[in-house]
């Protein structure tokens, strides 16, 4: 398309090096982090191996499982309420052949890369400079929050310092999680960790960055890419339910900002609505309500002055470049800048799920946008000669210090290793013997066997159901129940009144988070069809015990 020319001026040599720069950067980061060894096991690093708990058994259950209707594997029974598309490709690419590392790195590498480049070409075209694009990728990457000075709270500045931050091996600071104020959601293990949101950041921008094109070539807005946009951002519940939401946001905020294209926006929004409903209704109502106007964050001090402090902290010396940006730029440019800033404000003022850390998302993207500003801020001052060079250089050091710092702990992370089939014989023959559809009441909550054989389980680690909208308090009773009690027709009912085909126990005294297994009861009423020697781990048969 000819417009597309208007986009972005004729790609160099530069450019083409910083891209393979940025590929080579994601690759990294994706590989780094999870990878299968030369015996065909995973290897899964630290600081992901509770996120890969979920992911992997989502995986699984599109490549090993038969997950249809689509459940959440680690919730079996209702419908997903998790955005599962973006891990049912991976599935199906693992599924006709491609081993599940290749799969998995290859879509987060593709999505990393592609906000990376979504940055930089939103720098260049509507910033009208290479550089604007180039530093907003770098304050992208590597974040301008304070949390250094935690660091050096621990670290003095010292001789051994640049050997200290190389050979780090701790975030600088996780909030409020190990109760600082500089948020943990700020460095890049949140994409290592959420593989898919990467490409749902990416596509957010991309729509924003379509908008203001057409807002400056109405001409070109024609109803068919109104139609293929609106169907673009209709698919997006299943893909990512959270930047669906931040679309709409976006599409209501241009609707008003560009009266010029309100008629396109329109029908782009009633599209995108009819398409969406339907996955709502198969997703449901949460389980756990909370109130919509909830403001605060996860800020401890809500006084004006206690906020005030959070985002400074949390935002570092961005929080007063960018206005100035904002006061360099042009009228369009800053137009663009607008449903970022709602983001922000709607991430502080409401609460949308039972996990308000969730709220992140918001956050994570409005730094996106305000770094535009504070990039334009940085060239305005690079220009003012020598004085300005120097400068610009001091200024982008705090910028970007504390993700340079906590960028090395991802480098420096340790992997456990995660049996994996065929190596794994619990895992071997619940894939061998074993219905593709089956659930399993499963006797730990983390990388069950059933769950890297891709079968679905009464309930994983109770977090990750409860922050998507289940009721793991009565599935946690139930749990409990099924375990603990002598009754073999009461566990029998409720075993086929929850659809589970076998039952797996096994020695939980090293877990105290997971209920006490009568191991006698299920050895001497129910079939015992497999055994492992080693662990203990047992699989009984409902269905031929339960008769």
């Amino acid at each position: 398309m000819r417009g597309m020319k208007d986009l972005s001026k004729k790609i160099n040599f530069w450019e083409i090096f910083f891209f393979a720069i940025l590929f080579i950067f994601s690759s990294f980061l994706m590989w780094k982090t999870f990878r299968v060894n030369s015996s065909g096991n995973m290897q899964v690093a630290t600081r992901v191996w509770s996120d890969f708990a979920a992911t992997i058994p989502l995986i699984r259950s599109f490549s090993y499982g038969s997950n249809f209707p689509i459940q959440y594997p680690i919730f079996a029974g209702p419908p997903i309420r998790y955005h599962f598309v973006f891990f049912a490709v991976v599935g199906f690419l693992e599924k006709i052949g491609l081993r599940i590392d290749w799969a998995l790195n290859g879509l987060s590498v593709l999505g990393f890369f592609l906000l990376c480049f979504v940055i930089y070409l939103v720098g260049k075209t509507v910033f009208k400079s290479r550089s604007v694009g180039i530093l907003s990728v770098i304050l992208f990457l590597f974040n301008g929050s304070f949390g250094f000075l935690e660091f050096f709270k621990r670290h003095p500045l010292s001789l051994n310092t640049f050997t200290d931050i190389i050979k780090n091996t701790e975030f600088s600071s996780f909030g409020p999680y190990d109760g600082k104020i500089v948020s943990a959601f700020w460095s890049l293990n949140i994409f290592t960790n959420q593989r898919h949101l990467s490409l749902a950041y990416a596509s957010f921008i991309f729509l924003v960055l379509s908008i203001f094109y057409f807002s400056k070539h109405p001409k070109k807005f024609t109803w068919t890419l109104s139609l293929l946009l609106g169907i673009f951002l209709g698919l997006f519940p299943f893909i990512h339910l959270a930047v669906f939401a931040m679309m709409g946001i976006a599409i209501f905020t241009f609707f008003i900002l560009y009266p010029k294209i309100r008629v396109k926006l329109i029908v782009l929004g009633l599209i995108a609505i009819t398409l969406a409903v339907p996955q709502y209704f198969y997703m449901g109502k949460s389980a756990n309500q909370t109130e919509l106007f909830n403001p605060g964050y996860l800020i401890g001090n809500k006084t004006p002055f206690g906020i005030l402090t959070y985002w400074i902290m949390n935002l570092g010396i961005g929080l007063l470049l960018a206005p100035v940006g904002f006061i360099f730029a042009k009228r369009s440019q800053r137009k663009v800048f607008l449903p970022f800033l709602i983001l922000f404000l709607v991430g502080n003022l409401f609460r949308f799920s039972a996990e308000v850390a969730a709220n992140h998302k918001f956050f994570n993207l409005f730094v996106i946008g305000m770094n535009f500003y504070v990039a334009l801020t940085l060239v305005k001052i690079w220009r003012v000669k020598i004085f300005g060079k120097i400068a610009a250089i001091l200024l982008l050091i705090p910028l970007t210090l504390t993700g340079i710092i906590d960028f090395f702990p991802i480098v420096n992370d340790r992997h456990i290793e995660l049996l994996d089939y065929p190596n794994d014989p619990k895992v071997s023959f619940i894939v061998e013997n074993t219905d593709p559809d089956s659930t399993f009441l499963n006797s730990q909550f983390l990388y069950h066997p059933a769950s890297v054989a891709g079968r679905k389980i009464f309930m994983g680690w109770p977090y990750f159901p409860w922050s998507a909208g289940y009721d793991t308090h009565e599935r946690g009773q139930k749990l409990d129940a099924l375990y603990s009690s002598n009754n073999k027709v009461f566990v029998c009912n409720l075993l086929l009144q929850s659809n589970i085909d076998y039952v797996t126990v096994q020695d939980t005294s090293n877990d105290r988070d997971f209920p006490d297994i009568n191991i006698d009861f299920f050895e001497q009423n129910f079939r015992l069809i497999y055994k492992d020697s080693e662990s203990e781990f047992r699989i009984f048969d409902v269905s031929s015990s339960c008769r």
